[in-house]
């Protein structure tokens, strides 16, 4: 099995999951998390990015979604239902000179923690090259006191 279909297969899983998460998920996805990533699957050779902690932020509001992880274009989706997220990017330029990318992310909200499968997909002169995916997991960040969250 190539790694792509390993890959799509871990998002099959994923969102078999997802739909069977308990009922106790709630559609308040606002907020910044402080997340690790950890890699699922690599099949790009010299190319790719290596992400260890860093910061999501998940914003909201009734027919939008957005999806922001640092240094990777803003993924934007319809929100789902019971904390449930999927967002996606348009194909554009990466950091990586010469590359083009698509990315998205699927998973959900369970109260304070976020769990996410994140996908990208690179792009060279409109040809697929490789694909990078990782599982996100993290907490809320809890606003400071006299702030909001």
């Amino acid at each position: 099995m190539t790694t792509t279909r390993k890959i799509a297969a871990r998002l099959v899983a994923v969102t078999g999951l997802l739909v069977a998460m308990p009922a106790f998920a709630d559609d308040n996805v606002d907020g910044a998390y402080d997340v690790s990533f950890e890699e699922v699957a690599n099949n790009c050779t010299n190319v790719g990015m290596a992400l260890g902690r860093g910061q999501v932020k998940v914003t909201k509001d009734k027919t939008n979604l957005s999806v922001d992880i640092e240094r990777i274009p803003v993924m934007n989706g319809v929100p789902g239902k019971n904390g449930k997220l999927k967002a996606t990017s348009k194909l554009g330029p990466t950091s990586i000179t010469g590359l083009d990318g698509k990315f998205s992310v699927a998973g959900a909200v369970a109260g304070d923690k976020l769990t996410l499968i994140f996908v990208a997909e690179y792009y060279v002169k409109d040809k697929s090259l490789c694909t990078q995916s990782w599982n996100i997991s993290g907490e809320r960040k809890v606003a400071a006191a006299g702030t909001k969250k």
